[in-house]
């Protein structure tokens, strides 16, 4: 079988295989041909590629001539007539922001592997590109964050005095709240966190993070780690407390979000008011509508003195490293798909390949598309 590798549209400048990930598909018996330039915006040529033991096409003949496909984002619509029946795709899907996409390579009876539905169970554990892309986004997140900051994020005790250390305040105690704990303490700021999941009182804790705790909050196991929505008496109480951490922050990292939804709105306008001049807020949840009022995707804003940066573009700024943590997640999740022999079989009844399955034979098939999609 014949696997192609797509370059990505926009600003995205990760691709979805390096050379090194595409030599891990070529070991499993598959052919690689890669599109012309789609490693540039990672720093990957296309001889690389060669030397790797791939070859490159155009466009068209990648789409047309593969059996599977690969792709940080779905595919341009001006693609689909070149698809075929059966073909296998994988790429990040976002089904709901992508729905119409979906309809339109479910209808042509294409397999769509989302990378971003990958069931998140220990056995793939390696196969979790969310929770890869949202290292990146962690720790980018506090080095910006203390670029912007014009204080210092350590205590610093010199002849010139004592200066005291930032108090960071992360909003969501996911993968990317975790690094951006991590990085904090290891730059020296005191760091508090919010979080509507109490499971996660314990890492937060392990990573020298405060957790704030707001008591009452809805928990669902069947959503898979991920937070859920809150009841309207709990999100009062959490803005309250949050409103009176922010103010005494230097520095807001807002990583909460709902798969699916829009982003909780926990900083508000008001908020922001209160908190000190000279403050940063960087919005990780900007593309699903920020979790601060005033954030605007993909634009750093000064309102009453506070700078808020709306980031959810970080992976593709660090496209070397965000690209080889991402292509291996994808070989780990093809590998039990294949037999050796180069031939992919998905086998449905697997239930990492069910859950990521998002369309198959003309049908939905994936149980969190069909609740997100509400099929």
């Amino acid at each position: 079988m014949i696997a192609g590798i797509l370059r990505e549209s926009g600003d995205e400048k990760r691709v979805a295989l390096l050379p090194a990930e595409a030599a891990a598909v070529i070991k499993l018996g598959l052919k690689v041909v890669v599109e012309e330039g789609a490693g540039t915006g990672a720093f990957a040529s296309d001889e690389l590629y060669r030397t790797a033991g791939a070859s490159t096409a155009t466009r068209r003949e990648v789409v047309s001539g593969a059996d599977v496909l690969f792709t940080v984002n779905p595919p341009l619509e001006d693609d689909i007539s070149l698809y075929r029946e059966g073909q296998l795709i994988f790429t990040v899907l976002d089904p709901v922001a992508n729905r119409d996409w979906l309809e339109k390579a479910r209808q042509r009876k294409l397999t769509v592997m989302a990378l971003d539905l990958v069931p998140r169970i220990t056995r793939a554990q390696s196969m979790d590109i969310l929770s890869s892309m949202a290292t990146v986004s962690g720790y980018k997140a506090v080095l910006e964050a203390a670029s912007l900051l014009p204080r210092f994020f350590p205590m610093f005790m010199s002849a010139a005095g004592t200066i005291k250390p930032a108090r960071v305040l992360i909003l969501g105690a996911g993968v990317a709240g975790l690094q951006a704990i991590a990085v904090a303490r290891k730059l020296g700021a005191v760091v508090e966190v919010f979080d509507v999941r109490s499971a996660v009182r314990d890492e937060v804790k392990s990573l020298g993070g405060k957790f704030i705790e707001v008591e009452g909050a809805r928990e669902d196991a069947a959503a898979g780690g991920y937070a859920v929505e809150q009841t309207e008496d709990f999100r009062k109480r959490q803005q309250e407390l949050i409103q009176e951490r922010a103010a005494a922050a230097d520095v807001i990292i807002a990583t909460a979000q709902i798969p699916g939804k829009k982003a909780p709105v926990l900083v508000l306008k008001d908020t922001v008011t209160r908190m000190k001049p000279g403050s940063v807020i960087i919005d990780l949840a900007a593309s699903s509508g920020g979790n601060c009022e005033l954030t605007e995707n993909g634009k750093t804003i000064v309102a009453g003195g506070v700078t808020i940066a709306g980031r959810s573009e970080y992976p593709a700024a660090m496209s070397s490293d965000a690209s080889k943590m991402f292509g291996n997640n994808v070989v780990n999740l093809l590998r039990i798909m294949t037999d050796g022999k180069g031939n992919v079989n998905p086998d449905f009844t697997d239930e990492i390949v069910a859950g990521t399955a998002a369309v198959h034979g003309g049908e939905y098939l994936s149980p969190r598309v069909k609740q997100l999609l509400d099929i």
